[in-house]
């Protein structure tokens, strides 16, 4: 057997030259030249004790705040201690696909008490094991209704941002058309749905609460989409599913989400989790995979990967997405943070959200911070900004506050029973000082 190794940079070169490129920079010209990471200059080595310092120096540069008022999509809760200590041990402590499964009943039943809840939370009737993040679940959600001639996806102007540019990037990728639905008062405009509707429409997207924090009518949405024979995918928060009615409630063919909220940290961003749940009919069309219960030979009950149809393993010359690394840690630190709040619990975090939203919603009113909608918001709102935003946001910084977000020259301000009654009318009083000198 020969023993030749070919010469590395010729190999390279050739691979180049195959798909019509010169050098290796050709493969990121579609990447913007800001996120690209530069030459890093790396310092010679330290030693361990050295390295501890620098990171410690570096560290000590975060803040943190111990009041926070922005949400945007990703939103702190109170996670009790159980949760982290349930996700830690060994166990369950993988975020790998389970290849041989059989020999992974402990995943498994995580897996599949994570998509019982799901589907309790959302009345639908099957979940997936998870999506990366609540925005990949949308465009994924959007992938699996599409057939033939109907290819077409109608957003809610009104979703998040970061979801309406990643379900974009999915179409474009698989040459999809997306026509964008206009807002009324921060609402869906419904006449507008109506309207677009067309033949070659396969999915609408809608956010509820919608990115201003406002209540959106899925029940009407839900309508308008079954005489038009077009699938409704519900965008919620998993919290808010606990005091309003559901997507399964609403007729929505598919509810997808960021999980997040479900005792998963801020993180800096991530990791996250995106849950997907769908109606019986569109089982097969589900990416990742569904773990099911039954019985060994010997009775006793056991746990199975019931469906992979779209898996990068199973039929990968024909999968349509490649959910691989299926965020089995996230989702099983969601299904412990469930289990230990309860139904009751629950309810409880929805309803300190919404009340405590809505108190300071009426100080911050008071304070000039006037409501832009008057339609019902859960636990986020936008406000007018009499003044400078940027000017703001840092005065609040300063007091150890984390302000709303600046958003079409106003502020989305978001509350948690993470927030209380004395940080909220301190956040009233700044922003009444705030404007009363300009």
């Amino acid at each position: 057997m020969s023993s030749y190794i070919p010469n590395p940079d010729a190999v390279q070169r050739d691979m180049l030259q195959a798909i019509g490129l010169t050098n290796l920079d050709g493969l990121y010209s579609a990447i913007r030249d800001e996120p690209r990471v530069k030459p890093l200059n790396m310092p010679e080595g330290m030693s361990e004790l050295e390295t501890r310092r620098a990171v410690s120096g570096m560290a000590s540069r975060n803040v943190i705040f111990p009041d926070i008022f922005r949400g945007a999509g990703a939103y702190r809760h109170y996670i009790p201690a159980i949760v982290k200590s349930i996700a830690s041990k060994e166990t369950f402590l993988t975020a790998y696909t389970p290849y041989q499964p059989e020999i992974s009943q402990g995943i498994l039943q995580a897996i599949f008490e994570y998509q019982s809840e799901i589907c309790m939370l959302t009345d639908m009737d099957v979940s997936n094991a998870s999506a990366y993040d609540g925005a990949s679940a949308a465009a994924e959600a959007a992938a699996m209704c599409r057939v033939r001639k109907r290819a077409r996806t109608l957003i809610a102007s009104t979703v998040n941002p970061g979801t309406i540019a990643t379900v974009r990037t999915y179409c474009r990728a698989s040459d999809a058309p997306v026509t964008m639905l206009p807002a009324v008062n921060g609402l869906l405009d419904m006449d507008a749905l109506r309207g677009a509707v067309g033949a070659d429409v396969a999915s609408v997207i809608v956010q509820s609460p919608n990115y201003y924090g406002l209540i959106e009518d899925w029940e009407a949405a839900a309508r308008v989409c079954r005489e038009a024979g077009v699938k409704l995918i519900a965008v919620c928060n998993p919290i808010a599913l606990a005091l309003y009615r559901t997507p399964g409630e609403c007729g929505a063919d598919i509810a997808v989400g960021e999980g997040q909220p479900l005792g998963i940290p801020l993180g800096f961003g991530g990791p996250y989790l995106g849950f997907m749940a769908c109606a019986q009919s569109l089982t097969r069309s589900l990416p990742g995979r569904i773990v099911g219960e039954t019985t060994d030979a010997d009775g006793k009950r056991c746990y199975v990967l019931t469906l992979q149809a779209r898996e990068q393993h199973i039929r990968r010359e024909k999968a349509s997405s490649s959910i691989c690394s299926n965020e089995a840690l996230c989702a099983l630190t969601a299904s412990a943070y469930i289990a230990a709040m309860g139904s009751f619990g629950l309810r409880q975090v929805a309803e300190q959200c919404c009340s405590k939203a809505h108190y300071a919603a009426n100080a911050l009113a008071e304070a000039g911070f006037t409501l832009r909608y008057g339609s019902p918001f859960f636990h986020e709102f936008l406000t007018e900004c009499p003044v400078n935003a940027d000017s703001l946001m840092a005065r609040l910084e300063r007091e150890g506050i984390l302000g709303g977000l600046p958003v079409d020259g106003g502020i989305l301000w978001c509350v948690t029973e993470m927030n209380d009654r004395g940080g909220i009318d301190r956040l009233a009083d700044i922003c009444k000082e705030a404007r009363r000198h300009g």
